[in-house]
């Protein structure tokens, strides 16, 4: 059973996402908070899996909320998914940096949001399709510094093609199919990936990828 909390400040998104989910029978919703302030206390209270995160909050915001929950180390197993109607790429890549494993818009039809909490409760990262694209752009932009290689220094060519690929949005599965690799072994690589350079998630491993000015694949994403 995947444990949800749903972090918004208005009672009837709450009540209306509670329903949504628990449609599934493998979800179930442990708690609701009403800002983020209550949101850390709210997960050091119900351990959930997952936690659905507003970003516009009175008193501490979602972004912040998620950087404090991806900071706390007894919270380690708590994957957070932004879920807002504000899709600007500020808040995208916002997000990202403060250790979201996932960012959906609010009018996510339900069933790629249920997809989403399994997702991200099975240890993967997942952006919100209409805007995967804006979030690699958004990492582009971000970058003021020049491009660090020193950052992937330590990476095989393998590795280096695998966070290529990781950069511009594929999933393990579509990794394995452009590389000919089995899906066990994409996700080896990307566990390898994310130990070797210090991230906490998939998410993080996009943004790092646009730092080291790691070369997308070529082709269609």
């Amino acid at each position: 059973m995947i444990r949800v909390a749903i972090i918004d400040d208005q009672q009837l998104v709450r009540a209306g996402l509670r329903a949504l989910l628990e449609r599934a029978a493998d979800i179930t919703v442990v708690g609701e908070a009403a800002d983020g302030e209550d949101a850390l206390a709210l997960c050091r209270e119900v351990r959930p899996d997952v936690v659905l995160m507003d970003v516009r909050m009175p008193g501490v915001d979602g972004i912040e909320a998620t950087r404090r929950i991806a900071a706390a180390g007894d919270l380690g197993g708590v994957r957070v998914v932004v879920l807002t109607t504000f899709d600007t790429d500020a808040h995208l890549f916002d997000a990202i940096q403060a250790g979201a494993a996932g960012f959906l818009l609010k009018d996510t039809h339900p069933d790629e949001l249920r997809r989403a909490v399994h997702v991200v409760a099975s240890g993967d990262a997942l952006l919100s399709p209409a805007v995967t694209r804006r979030v690699m752009a958004a990492a582009a932009r971000a970058v003021t510094s020049p491009r660090d290689e020193r950052l992937v220094a330590g990476l095989t060519e393998r590795e280096r093609e695998v966070l290529g690929h990781i950069g511009a949005g594929r999933s393990n599965d579509e990794i394995a199919t452009a590389l000919f690799l089995s899906p066990a072994t994409a996700r080896t690589y990307v566990s390898r990936l994310l130990a070797k350079l210090g991230a906490r998630d998939r998410a993080q491993l996009v943004a790092l990828a646009h730092r080291a000015g790691v070369p997308p694949p070529a082709g269609p994403v």
